[in-house]
């Protein structure tokens, strides 16, 4: 494989070099899965066009011209003048728009392309560049990226765990991820098949990765990288509860997932269930929701169902299965579990819809800190000092030439870009918490300037900072 990624490089079929061989419009497209733009911009016969044109587009190439590498390692086969591809073969992008190597993946399923065999190994997508931006950036000893497919959380894992375990249930995806690494030049990722979490029973990690089969589908699901085969969102509950007896101290478990909201039954308290006994902090975030029939759509699509003779019947199972289970919607999003050893565990279940600042995993630590202290801060530890997060912006919101606004918001500029709105006391901590000073002396000289009583001030205090701690307008040491 060494050769074939020499080859790459030299022509170019890098993150970089596609990105700017394709331009914003064919790439938006490609992102798409529409070919055309790309195909009209990759006709002019360069060694990285004719890369882009065989192993993206899966369009047939000639032969000549190609190096004969490619035929040895299988990649690709030869009918008279033409080569085809045999494999999806895509760089990959590190979270910072970095080149990490090269992923192998069965061939993008497009319509009129055939039906997708049960065991189709998909290659880099929206999902696990997600699962990749929200990942803990610090270095780790041992690292499991359960379910690996074509070796995507893996390949991003290597560049900062010193041993990487990935597991996957179909032999076919173990396959592809062991050429997905070879081809990158990456050695000593150990490959385990398996299912859930039986390969490595009895082993403890640092950090345990998962874009696990969470399409919630109906009974006797078609296909392995997205179904599990378990009832409704039973997969992803029991990879939450089992995962934290992997976790060293300290240790963390992320994952993306997908839970039923049930009519009658807040989806909040359906997936604090799952976290509730695992004795890890843990932090669940819904990123969007979708409609029974939206669920099944997306999925009919991504099949490549659409269209075919059987899709009404497919659509009616889909829909079926969820009135079963009374649901209303799925909601989609990620779970952070952090092994602390606390004896009451800091959790947040909460939806967050609007844009954050990414990668997620550069602060994820902050966050389950700041539900920490919230929890257990008070003013009688009036000694520490709070400090306001950097770039926090004040709105003061009522009619224009009022004297005294309506209402106060703090607005945070990074990170997760909360709102809140405020008092006038937290507006005025805000302004000065810099934690150069601790809170008794503020919190006095704020009463006096507000014509308020000491004992009222402090109330307030306790009332409202625990929350904006948690929500990371504040920081504060543990106590």
């Amino acid at each position: 494989m060494k050769r074939v990624r020499d080859a790459f490089e030299l022509a170019g079929y890098t993150v970089d070099g596609v990105r700017e061989l394709l331009g914003p419009v064919a790439g938006g497209a490609l992102a798409r899965d529409e070919i055309v733009p790309a195909l009209r911009v990759t006709d002019g016969g360069s060694a990285l066009e004719e890369f882009v044109r065989l192993f993206w587009l899966q369009v047939p190439v000639p032969a000549r011209g190609l190096p004969e590498e490619l035929l040895a390692a299988g990649l690709v086969e030869r009918s008279g003048d033409e080569c085809r591809a045999l494999f999806h073969i895509e760089p990959a992008e590190g979270v910072a728009g970095e080149h990490l190597g090269y992923l192998v993946s069965d061939l993008k399923a497009r319509p009129g392309g055939g039906r997708v065999r049960p065991d189709h190994v998909v290659g880099g997508g929206g999902a696990s560049g997600n699962l990749a931006r929200i990942v803990i950036h610090r270095p780790v000893d041992d690292a499991l990226d359960v379910g690996t497919g074509c070796g995507v959380q893996a390949l991003h894992l290597a560049g900062r765990a010193r041993h990487v375990a990935a597991t996957d249930i179909n032999p076919r995806a173990l396959r592809l991820a062991a050429m997905s690494f070879a081809l990158s030049g990456l050695d000593g990722v150990e490959l385990l098949e398996g299912s859930l979490l039986e390969p490595v029973a009895g082993r403890r990690f640092d950090l345990v990765v998962s874009n696990p089969p969470f399409v919630i589908a109906p009974e006797g699901g078609r296909f392995v990288y997205r179904e599990s085969g378990m009832p409704g969102d039973e997969f992803c509950r029991r990879l939450v509860a089992e995962a934290p007896g992997l976790l060293k101290d300290g240790g963390h478990c992320q994952l993306l997932a997908n839970w039923l909201h049930i009519e009658g039954v807040p989806w909040e308290e359906r997936v604090a269930g799952w976290v509730a006994g695992t004795g890890c902090d843990a932090w669940v975030v819904q990123r969007d929701v979708q409609d029974p029939a939206e669920y099944a759509e997306l999925w009919l699509r991504d099949s490549v169902e659409t269209g075919t003779p059987e899709y009404r019947a497919r659509y009616d199972a889909w829909l079926d299965h969820f009135e079963r289970q009374g649901a209303t919607g799925v909601g989609f999003g990620w779970i952070t579990l952090r092994r602390s050893g606390a004896e009451r565990p800091a959790v947040r279940v909460e939806e967050l819809r609007h844009e954050v600042d990414q990668p997620v995993g550069a602060y994820v630590d902050d966050v389950l800190n700041g539900l920490v202290a919230g929890r257990e801060f008070s003013t009688a530890c009036g000694k520490v000092g709070l400090v306001a997060a950097p770039g926090l912006v004040q709105e003061q919101v009522g009619p224009p030439g009022a004297e005294d606004p309506e209402r106060i918001v703090l607005r945070q500029t990074s990170a997760l870009r909360r709102a809140a709105g405020v008092g006038t006391v937290e507006a005025a901590l805000a302004g000065v918490c810099d934690g150069t000073m601790p809170l008794d002396p503020l919190l006095d000289a704020i009463a006096q300037l507000m014509g308020l009583g000491t004992d009222e001030v402090r109330a307030h205090a306790d009332a409202v900072l625990p929350e904006l701690i948690a929500d990371g307008f504040f920081s504060s040491p543990p106590v």
